[in-house]
């Protein structure tokens, strides 16, 4: 018997029942998606895990959870579809019961770096992307609620160890469930925790500044541990919480805080085009606080876009050449996380426990993954980039989830070949919960676009011939179910011909080919 505590209402007991009685539970009502589908993916993650690390939703307990609170997906491409079961796999091996309600961990078992709980802070936005699809919000809603207030009276904080884009991820993550008494009783702490960022890391320019260890990017080819640069990262997540404080206050008619962020959003987002975007390497780039001078690309010059900061416009879009140069940022495994052609490439980070000088990181490739699909759907230039692009990107991405044979996910992986995770099979690294997947198959793949309207949109960013057939089910969006189907012959789901929409099993909206398509809710 699991005992409910004071953390936990009527939600988290539901989502338990379900969970407990597992994939039969779910199987009562009729699915497009067999559910025998999950299972089989459990069946075998269960079997590659000794399970020496139990947190709140046991192996056993797995699929039965993933069911009650995830999207279902099937696609034809094998990897994409294994690793995305994965990822939901892996994240519910994070989920955390402690005295101060739930949290996700980061690393599997308790590093020294951490705070109490074994929290750590420096995915936090990454995890409350992916999280925002859950179908019981206690767990993300506590989440957020232990990094702004509870974690405020334990013995020692780790909040602002990293930098993080919290109040952009709890904004979007209102965009899918609407839930706007929960962003109301946050609201003045986030407001509260920008102003603290602004004490301890803006420069007198307006720009912040940041150690690149800080921004959990240690041994980068721009940065050092006690460095104080002018980096995209943190300036980009920045401008991003600013523009999400002002919606959230739009929220509640609080003209005043919506102002007020307003033009912190408008200042930061000149300063960091004027200061950080070098025309002639064309990118954005960490300026240097010793010289003023501006370093060597690296991705995190990409993450502008993740909060669709650059103007929409040729010269900025020129920036995406690099992650098709395979000089730049393209290699045979995924995107680097820094320039191929700078010299001191996957050379900084020898002797050290990780390092940002080029190897890839799960963390680097999916802010570029998101950055890219904003650009892809909310800009009208795209230099040189397509769905084609995306979706190689997206499926290196996929099948670098390998080791051994097996599937995997860890710290950090080299950039030439397979099976080349560069902490090996490690008991710190596995099941490393540090990026996202599920949101970026979910949001821009499949393309489910969240909204503050009554509008159900998707914008697949599946190319055109690639895939004759998709599902996405079970999607808790609005109060409603969704569902979004692809089937170029009408014979796979037998639901009909095209793209089509579905709210609570009714069909809302039909196109003949894979394009934006909306319809009401």
């Amino acid at each position: 018997m699991i005992r409910l505590n004071k953390y936990r209402g009527l939600a988290c007991f539901v989502s338990l029942v379900m969970m407990t009685s597992g994939v039969a539970q779910a199987q009562k009502k009729k699915s497009i998606v067999p559910l025998k589908k999950l299972n089989d993916y459990t069946t075998y993650f269960n079997s590659l895990d000794s399970e020496d690390v139990k947190n709140y939703v046991s192996n056993d307990k797995a699929a039965g959870w993933i069911a009650a609170n995830a999207p279902m997906f099937d696609c034809p491409d094998s990897a994409i579809e294994k690793v995305y079961y994965y990822r939901w796999w892996t994240f519910r091996k994070h989920l955390k019961e402690t005295p101060a309600g739930f949290i996700f961990t980061e690393f599997i078992t308790p590093v020294k770096h951490a705070g109490k709980f074994n929290a750590i802070s420096s995915a936090l936005g990454h995890q409350i992307y992916e999280g925002r699809w859950l179908r019981n919000p206690t767990y993300i809603d506590q989440y957020v609620k232990f990094w702004l207030i509870k974690e405020k009276a334990l013995s020692y904080q780790r909040f602002h160890g990293f930098s993080s884009w919290i109040d952009d991820a709890v904004y979007n993550r209102y965009l899918v469930n609407q839930d706007k008494k929960f962003v109301g009783s946050i609201l003045d702490s986030l407001s509260a925790d920008y102003r603290t960022w602004e004490r301890e890391r803006e420069a007198p320019s307006g720009m912040f500044w940041q150690y690149d260890v800080k921004d959990a990017m240690e041994e980068s080819v721009s940065g050092g541990r006690k460095v104080m640069n002018r980096r995209p990262s943190i300036n980009s997540y920045m401008y991003g919480n600013a523009v999400a404080i002002a919606k959230m206050a739009a929220l509640f008619n609080n003209t005043t805080l919506e102002s007020e962020y307003k033009t912190k959003a408008d200042r930061l987002r000149k300063l960091t085009v004027d200061s950080l975007w070098s025309d002639s390497a064309s990118f954005f780039c960490t300026k240097y606080a010793a010289n003023g001078k501006l370093a060597p690309r690296e991705a995190i010059g990409f993450i502008p876009w993740y909060f669709d900061l650059p103007a929409d416009n040729a010269k900025y879009a020129k920036a995406w050449n690099e992650l098709v140069d395979p000089d730049g940022f393209n290699a045979p495994m995924g995107i680097t996380t820094a320039e191929r052609r700078e010299p001191t490439f996957r050379k900084r980070g020898s002797g050290h426990s990780c390092e940002w000088d080029g190897a890839i990181w799960p963390f680097a490739t999916s802010q570029t993954l998101k950055s890219l699909a904003n650009l892809l759907t909310n800009y009208s230039v795209h230099g040189k980039m397509n769905k084609d692009i995306f979706y190689t990107q997206v499926s290196k991405y996929a099948k670098m989830h390998m080791q051994n044979g097996h599937t995997y996910v860890g710290e950090y992986h080299g950039e030439k070949k397979k099976n080349d995770w560069l902490k090996g099979v490690s008991t710190r690294s596995r099941f490393y919960n540090h990026s996202t997947f599920c949101d970026i198959v979910i949001a821009d793949l499949v393309g489910l676009k969240p909204r503050a309207d009554n509008i159900v949109e998707v914008n697949p960013l599946v190319p055109e011939g690639k895939w004759d057939y998709f599902c996405l089910e079970n999607v808790a969006y609005h109060g409603k179910n969704i569902t979004v189907i692809w089937d170029k012959t009408g014979k796979k789901y037998n639901k009909g011909k095209g793209l089509l929409l579905f709210a609570n099993g009714k069909q809302i909206a039909r196109a003949d080919t894979l394009g934006k398509l909306q319809g009401k809710i």
